[in-house]
């Protein structure tokens, strides 16, 4: 009887300690999911019910030197897709609404089938506000569907600017590797132009938005009230140094032609107008841009999506003559009384070089002035090809400008290792040098340099590297935080650019090949070119800045196959000079009305 007693006591015992350690083990992992990991659990509670929306910053807008804006933002929808929680069975429904072709929401899962199923694939932007309000009626039905509200670019301003803005696209996988942790899948990023340059500046931060939702993912109010919400920050305004109106003006008088124009203030560097035409049409960049419409762009045979300004080369004509006397009386070659008689060319060995005219006893400044051939046929030859070279290399041609927005092209300044290299040691002569004396042969520039160029003529050798952006706007004071160039001097004397300077003034004001762009009020100086083209009609070219003392404005233009120079190009660079100096806004300097 003690014995069962016993065995009884014992089991009961083993029982209640067995009770007492479980009661205790639940209760301590009761206390810790509800004390300790508390956080952990709330937010995995939080993740079934709130939805965190991505808020998209809106890019900064873009002003012309006076504050008019360039390019802004406006709204709108865009369509994404969940893979985790999209119910494939919709998807010819939603293809049918948007009016899309068969299997187009399928195709773009698939080809985004590497990232995570939770990440929301963007499937169309720019939706249409009839098709948003089905998607409002249908919310409740279409699963891992979602409308987002993002912001555009808009390009309702009057003006091109293609070259100059730049566009965006949709990032790609490439892409989301380079860059840093900002990007998501269907995140735009700048392409070209200011938008690619200055991306950093104008992209802003991202917001997130957190929503309760039910069962069915429908929304049933804010989350916390809003207080977890992480509103997106705008990215910052940039100040251009274009100026509208003369922007205007340059695109208008490229319509239906090829070429570029860029015109510069020559004490800063600052791009007042750039053209590079044909242009293409950035409303076709606002949302999102079709593979069809890139091909187009890419195939067509006038090259619209290439900068002409900064990268098409050519040779740039008598508009060079300016930098061969510069060279000629620096280096004490010539002097201002110095003379050579033009009887229609000039002969070297056997064969006779054509001048424009005979020009008869001719010196420096009336040379420039009737763009004479025969005095710089002899010039170059007097100075030699390494000599001549040396200086084109200080006013920058034959390397990239440093402009802001790209790597220009660099352009050809031959010396005798180029020639050496190209035609052998020993086998080319100094009758090489003829045509490079007025700007042709293997010479070649851009129109970006020349404009630089022109700033240097325009302010005796001392100018800024050239650039479109002056600086960022920041802060809800609106601060001003202006970016800083290079200083650039060429160590000529003022004397000399003074003589080169007269010469130019007369081409207009004289007798000389630009005087039919002559203005009263406004004292234009420049030079005209025409640059031979092996594969069709001349180039022609001009490049002058005004007014005469105290220049504001350098300007270079090239218009592609038209002849002349004084026909097509002088006229074009007229008008953004007139216009840009009759709405200046300077006490320094008022035009009066013409």
């Amino acid at each position: 009887m003690s014995d069962k007693l016993f065995g009884s006591n014992l089991r009961k015992n083993i029982l209640i300690i067995l009770v007492t350690i479980t009661g205790i083990w639940f209760t301590s992992q009761l206390i810790k999911m509800q004390i300790i990991e508390y956080q952990s659990y709330s937010s995995k509670s939080d993740n079934n019910s709130v939805k965190k929306i991505v808020q998209q910053a809106p890019r900064g807008i873009f002003f012309d030197r006076n504050f008019q804006v360039l390019v802004s933002n406006k709204p709108s929808y865009t369509l994404q897709i969940t893979p985790a929680i999209y119910d494939t069975a919709i998807g010819r429904i939603l293809e049918n609404v948007l009016s899309m072709e068969r299997n187009t929401i399928s195709d773009i899962l698939y080809k985004n089938r590497g990232y995570s199923k939770f990440l929301p694939r963007v499937i169309k932007r720019d939706i249409a506000f009839e098709d948003l309000v089905w998607f409002e009626e249908n919310n409740e039905l279409l699963k891992g569907v979602n409308i987002v509200v993002e912001m555009q670019r808009d390009y309702s301003f009057d003006i091109k600017g293609s070259h100059v803005f730049g566009y965006l696209r949709e990032i790609n996988s490439q892409q989301l590797k380079e860059n840093d942790e900002f990007y998501d899948l269907g995140d735009f990023i700048g392409i070209q132009g200011v938008e690619r340059a200055y991306e950093n500046y104008i992209r802003g931060k991202k917001g997130y938005e957190f929503v309760l939702v039910d069962s069915r993912r429908k929304t049933i109010g804010k989350y916390l009230a809003g207080t977890s919400d992480i509103p997106p920050q705008k990215g910052r305004d940039l100040i251009l140094t274009l100026d509208a109106e003369a922007q205007k003006v340059a695109e208008k008088a490229f319509e239906g032609l090829s070429g570029s124009l860029v015109a510069i203030e020559p004490s800063t560097g600052e791009i007042i107008s750039y053209v590079s035409a044909p242009e293409f049409d950035l409303e076709k960049f606002a949302a999102v841009t079709s593979r069809q419409l890139m091909n187009e762009l890419r195939n067509d045979p006038e090259k619209p999506l290439f900068d002409r300004a900064a990268n098409s080369i050519y040779p740039p004509g008598s508009t060079y003559k300016m930098l061969a006397a510069l060279i000629g009386l620096e280096e004490g070659i010539i002097n201002e009384n110095s003379v050579i008689t033009c009887k229609g060319g000039y002969q070297f060995g056997n064969r006779f070089f054509k001048c424009h005219g005979s020009h008869g006893t001719t010196n420096v400044v009336s040379a420039i002035e009737h763009s004479c051939n025969t005095f710089f046929y002899k010039l170059i030859l007097d100075i030699g090809l390494d000599r001549w070279a040396k200086y084109l290399r200080m006013f920058g041609f034959g390397s990239p400008t440093g402009f802001d927005l790209s790597k220009d092209a660099a352009g050809i300044v031959p010396d005798s290792k180029y020639y050496d290299r190209v035609y052998g040691e020993k086998k080319w002569g100094r009758g090489m040098l003829i045509s490079l004396g007025i700007g042709q042969g293997e010479l070649s520039v851009t129109t970006l340099q020349l404009a630089q160029y022109a700033a240097y003529l325009a302010n005796s050798g001392k100018i800024k590297a050239p650039h479109v952006v002056k600086g960022y706007i920041e802060g809800l004071q609106n601060n001003f935080h202006p970016f800083n160039y290079d200083n650039k001097e060429i160590k000529i004397s003022k004397h000399n650019f003074d003589i080169v300077r007269e010469g130019m003034f007369k081409v207009v004001n004289g007798n000389g090949t630009a005087r039919h762009i002559r203005l009263p009020n406004i004292d234009i100086s420049g030079k005209t070119g025409t640059s031979q083209n092996p594969h069709g009609k001349d180039h022609a070219l001009f490049i002058g800045f005004a007014p005469f003392e105290n220049p504001k404005i350098a300007v270079a233009v090239i218009v592609e196959n038209v002849g002349f120079g004084g026909t097509h190009a002088a006229p074009i660079a007229q008008k953004v000079i007139k216009t840009y100096l009759e709405n200046l806004e300077d006490d320094d300097f008022k035009v009066a009305d013409l």
